[in-house]
C-alpha cells in the first residue's frame, strides 16, 4: 500500500490526507473531493486499494476496525475515521469555507442538513439498487423493484424541483453549500442512469441548476461533465 510523503496537520495547504475507496463505489467519495478542492485540501486517493482485498488486511483493520469503506485517514496518522457523509463533512468543516459550506448560524446549518439528510434518503436510497441492477450488474434485474424507485427518485426530484424554483442557483441562501454538493453526487450519477427526458419534464429547474453547479471548477473538477440521457438505461 503506498502511502503519501511530506504530510502535515490537516490545516496546511499542503497537506495529504488519504482515502481508501474508489470513486465508482461511493458517491460521498466523489462528494469528498470535490469538498476538499473547495477548501483548497489535498485529499488523495490510495492508488493500492483493492475492494475486498485491502480493507481484509489486519494493518487496514487496527484503523477501520469494521473494514468499512470509504476510510479516512488524515495526514499525521492519527485521526481515522469511516461513514461517508461523516468523513464529508469533516473535510468541508477543515478548510477557509468551513462558515460557507456548512452554515454559519442554527438555522442555516439546520437547513444544510436536512437537504444532505435528503440526497441520501430520498436520492440516493432510491437510486442505488437501478444502478447496481443495470451499471454495475450487481443484483439481478428486477423490473417491479426499478419501476418503484424510479417513481420514489421522481417524487424527490420534484420535490427538489419547488425548492429551486424563480430561477435558484443554490439550495440554501445565495452560495454553494454543503448541501449543493451532497445533492450533486446522486443526480449527477442519475442523469446517467434514471433521470431520462420524460423525468427531466417533471422537474424543469433541475437541469439548470445542475448545469449552474458544474460550471463551478472544483465541482466539474471531481464531478466531471454533465450526462443527460434520453430514455432511463434497463438491463
Amino acid at each position: 500500500m503506498t502511502t503519501p510523503t511530506n504530510w502535515v496537520p490537516l490545516h496546511s495547504a499542503s497537506s495529504h490526507h488519504l482515502l481508501y475507496h474508489k470513486p465508482w463505489l461511493s458517491l460521498n467519495t466523489t462528494q469528498t473531493l470535490a469538498l476538499a478542492e473547495l477548501n483548497g485540501l489535498e485529499v488523495v486517493l490510495d492508488p493500492d486499494f483493492q475492494m475486498g482485498v485491502t480493507n481484509k488486511t489486519p494493518e487496514f483493520l487496527a484503523k477501520f476496525p469494521l473494514g468499512k469503506v470509504p476510510a479516512f485517514e488524515s495526514a499525521d496518522g492519527s485521526f481515522h475515521l469511516t461513514e461517508g457523509q461523516a468523513i464529508a463533512r469533516y473535510v468541508a468543516d477543515s478548510g477557509p469555507k468551513a462558515a460557507q459550506l456548512l452554515g454559519a448560524d442554527p438555522k442555516t446549518r439546520a437547513l444544510i442538513d436536512q437537504w444532505a439528510c435528503f440526497a441520501e434518503q430520498e436520492l440516493g436510497t432510491h437510486l442505488l439498487p437501478p444502478v447496481l441492477m443495470t451499471l454495475f450488474k450487481m443484483i439481478p434485474f428486477d423490473e417491479a423493484r426499478y419501476d418503484q424507485c424510479a417513481a420514489n427518485f421522481e417524487r424527490a426530484l420534484k420535490r427538489l424541483d419547488v425548492a429551486l424554483q424563480g430561477g435558484k442557483k443554490f439550495l440554501v441562501g445565495d452560495q454553494l453549500t454543503f448541501a449543493d454538493v451532497m445533492v450533486l453526487g446522486p443526480l449527477s450519477l442519475a442523469t446517467k442512469v434514471l433521470v431520462d427526458a420524460e423525468m427531466r419534464k417533471a422537474a424543469p429547474n433541475v437541469e439548470g441548476y445542475l448545469k449552474g453547479l458544474l460550471e463551478i471548477p472544483e465541482l466539474k473538477k471531481a464531478f466531471g461533465e454533465l450526462v443527460l440521457i434520453e430514455t432511463r438505461v434497463k438491463a
